[in-house]
Order: C-alpha cells, then structure tokens, then sequence
C-alpha cells in the first residue's frame, strides 16, 4: 500500500488552499444566483422531463422482476461514472442535482467525477474519487425493476466487493479501454482478474462487460482496441468458469459521454448489437422460487425504532407480521414492516433487496451473515464442512492446519483446513487415492475446514447462493470453493 501515500498527499494539497470548512457558507449566495440566471432555461427542461422519484405502482400492474446489478472491475475504470449516467438517463435523477454536482465538482478540479457523485455519496468517497462501501441505487426499464450495486474496485476494499457480488444477480465488469489502464487492471495483482473470479463465486450466473472510455483520445473507438482487450480477457474468464458463448456479453460504451448506454452510438457503427440498458431489458428471467424456504442473509443492521436489517431476499416470500428465526441463534422474531428498495410493502419475493423492522431482537444480537429463516424449514449451521476448493493464487503451499479468513453469503469468519482430503483432476475428475499432504496453486482438492464460531451454510447442491465460499489472506483472494457436505459436531 505504500506506492498509495504520495497520491492521497498530493490530492490533499489543493483542497486545502480552499478556507477549511467554511466553503460552504461562501458557495451559498453563489450557488443562489447561478440557479437564478439558469431559472428559465431550467424550467423549460423540466417541464418536458418531468423526473418521478418514486413511480407510481398501480395496483393491478404486475410486479416487475428484480434484478441486481453489481458493477465490478479496476479502480477508475469507471464503474460509479456508468452507474450515475444510467441512473440520469433512465430519470431516476433530475438534471438539477446533476448540474449541482456538477458544479461542485468543478470547483474541487474533479470535473469528470461529477456523475458518480450520484452513487459514492459520502465526502471521503468524493475527495479521492474512490469508491468504499457497497453504493445503491435503483432504476426501472420497461419490464425490470434493477438495482445498482457499486462495487468499491480498490484492492483494500474487496471484502465491502465479496459482499455486493453476493447480492447480485448480474454482473456488470467495467474495463477501461485507455491504453495503459486496461493493462494495470489486468496484469497480476490488478483488480479485474480478482473481480471476476469473486463474481463467479458470489454465483454470478450471467457477465456483462463493459469497454469503457472508448471516447478517450488514444482509444477513439478503435475496433482493434476493442478486440485487443476482449482477447485478454475471454480465456481468462473462462477459466474462472464462465462460458463466453452463453454468460458473456462484451460491450463498447463512455460512461462520461454516456454513448451506448442507452442509445447506440454513430462514433461507432461496427457495433451492431443493442446498447446496454435495452440489453438488460431484454435478458430472460431468471427463475426464482417463491414457494421454496425463507432465506435472508443479513448484510447489515442498525437500530431505527427498532431493529432493522439489510438483505437479499434469497429464496421464499416474506409477509408483514410474519414469524421467522434468526439463524445460528435461533431467535424468533416478528417482521412490524417492509421496505423494497426504499418502497414500503406487505409482501416480497425472492430476489428483492429488504429492509426489515423486528420484534423480538436487540440489534446487538445479530451479526452480518445470521440468517432470517422460516420455523418450518430451518437452514443449516454449524462449524465443520467438507468443501472442494480451487487454489488461485498462493505462492507456497497449504497444509492441513493452514488459517484463512472465509467468505460465505454475507458471513464473514476465520477458518482453518483441518485435513486434506484428496486432489482433484482438473480435467478428469478423478479423486486421488491417498490424501495429499499439500495443496498448491491451480489445483484442487477436497478438504475438511473448521470455522472458529458457528455460521449458517447450506451444501451447494441444495442452495447454491449459501454453499459457495471465497477464502482470503493478507488482503488476497487465495482459494474458491463449495461446500460438499455439513459434518456434525462430535462433543
């Protein structure tokens, strides 16, 4: 991390020329007589887009199907500048707010950051211009209703990405096509390569990728460009274990410009297929059952007259004044209220992301990754698991005794591999007669883990989205796996 210093000391040094704290007072007269000069021009624009927050839900319309979308890739390669355009270009947000971050943005020299000031709202994400926690917002196409999730792209904030992507149905990898920084992202220990194998793992089924910055002058929409990075980057994702022919879609786009976001573009006219958003609008629909057992695993909680959490609603369908327990600690509580994506509801299906207010449980009970279940049909918890795991990249070998921090759903706990069970053969298949007494890069075993509290897991056969795992150390994704099989505890 020390090549980071010298960066975050030169971006302090012009904020400072501006009087500490007192700007803002300074900007309001200013900002007041700009909005009154632009008055007229602006009313005329509104009148002709009029920007509802909140559309307006008839009663008989059919639910929309809810997407998430988590955009991942290298830092600065523009992930928060593509989801702040989208946002705008689908009406979520006005031009006003837009040309006020506009203007604030000018007067820090950031003026390219403006439109993902819409996702990375807080002060520190905007004054380096870099993304930290989870952003999210949501937008609606003709038939779907998404949700953004803005991934942080910077190498220490991958924990906050692992537990994006594991809300996510979709993902969205941004590349920068600009010369140099489309290498920096993909070469070892760049953070596009990660991404997308924690993608993989957090169960992103279907990839988008995103070439952005096509509009940069050393680019300029070159075809051969466009080519160069896709051929980098089709074997790679393969072997991470996506099919190019059907989970990938490559697409050229600006974020800045915002061509080929919503409509196709004539800078470039070898690009035949649909633009990005009538491209997500037109993907089938993934197949969810609501009739299956509640699962919500917990991102985050807080306390607002009452408990409430975050989640992902995974499998099953939640009811206002529904029972549900609180997994590992079996706690019962009761749902008082429901909100999806900010919108307050009696029921909701899989795939949507919830706010939910309980009864019955004091905020300091739960932790991220419990998991809200139905009485009926509990998930699994425990602390030993037999996993087939894949070592990516660790430069000695591991043994049996080896510690790691492991990433499953949104849980997040310390693990240690207690046995190695048998190699796997990559292209066969075949498990290894004798146990192995290492485990190196690129190969694959099948081991016994042991966490250090209990959480709840599910194997993969039976629910995918709680039986695949990440396993990290010292700031590296080091291993993905799934669980094979729940052992139970010997007392």
């Amino acid at each position: 991390m020390t090549t980071e210093e010298p960066w975050d000391q030169k971006e302090a040094e012009p904020n400072e020329e501006e009087p500490g704290g007192g700007s803002c007072g300074d900007r309001g007269p200013a900002v007041a007589a700009t909005t009154e000069e632009t008055a007229p021009e602006m009313m005329e624009e509104e009148e002709e887009t009029p920007a509802p927050k909140v559309p307006p839900t008839q009663p008989d319309a059919p639910k929309k199907e809810h997407i998430n979308v988590v955009f991942i890739g290298h830092v600065d390669a523009g992930k928060s500048t593509i989801g702040g355009q989208i946002m705008y270009l689908t009406g979520m947000v006005d031009k006003r707010t837009l040309e006020k971050y506009e203007r604030e943005a000018k007067e820090k020299n950031r003026e390219t950051w403006y439109l993902s000031w819409a996702l990375d709202t807080n002060q520190e994400e905007r004054d380096k211009g870099k993304t930290v926690e989870v952003g999210r917002a949501y937008f609606e196409t003709d038939k779907k209703h998404f949700t953004i999730l803005d991934a942080p792209g910077h190498k220490s904030f991958v924990p906050n990405m692992i537990g994006g992507a594991s809300q996510a149905d979709l993902a969205v990898l941004v590349i920068s096509a600009r010369k140099g920084e489309f290498e920096t992202g993909f070469e070892k220990g760049g953070q596009t390569r990660e991404h997308a194998m924690l993608a993989k793992t957090a169960g992103v089924k279907h990839l988008i990728v995103l070439v952005n910055k096509m509009d940069d002058p050393t680019v300029n929409w070159s075809l051969e460009r466009y080519e160069e990075c896709k051929e980098k980057l089709v074997p790679f994702l393969k072997k991470v274990g996506f099919n190019p022919k059907k989970d990938i879609h490559f697409m050229p786009c600006s974020g800045l410009t915002g061509a080929n976001l919503k409509e196709s573009t004539d800078m470039c006219s070898w690009y035949t297929g649909l633009p990005f958003i009538p491209h997500l609008d037109s993907l089938p629909n993934f197949n969810r059952s609501s009739d299956g057992p509640v699962r919500l695993p917990i991102v985050d909680k807080y306390k607002d007259m009452g408990t409430v959490i975050l989640g992902k609603l995974e499998s099953g369908s939640i009811s206002k004044a529904q029972q549900l327990v609180m997994m590992p600690n079996r706690h019962v509580v009761e749902v008082l209220s429901l909100l999806s994506d900010d919108v307050e509801t009696d029921d909701a299906g899989p795939g949507e992301n919830l706010k939910l207010r309980l009864k019955g449980i004091e905020e300091e009970e739960i932790l991220p990754g419990f998991i809200l279940c139905n009485a009926e049909n509990l998930c699994h918890s425990g602390r030993t698991f037999d996993a087939q795991i894949v070592i990516i990249e660790h430069k000695s070998i591991i043994c049996p005794g080896y510690n790691a921090v492991l990433h499953i759903h949104t849980c997040i706990e310390e693990v240690q591999i207690t046995a190695l069970i048998c190699l796997v053969d990559k292209k066969t298949g075949e498990k290894s007669k004798t146990r192995p007494r290492f485990v190196k890069q690129d190969q694959v075993c099948i081991a016994r883990l042991r966490t250090a509290g209990t959480i709840c897991l599910e194997t993969f056969k039976d629910f995918p989205q709680m039986g695949r795992f990440t396993l990290r150390d010292e700031g590296k994704t080091i291993a993905i796996g799934k669980v094979l099989k729940l052992v139970a505890e010997r007392d």
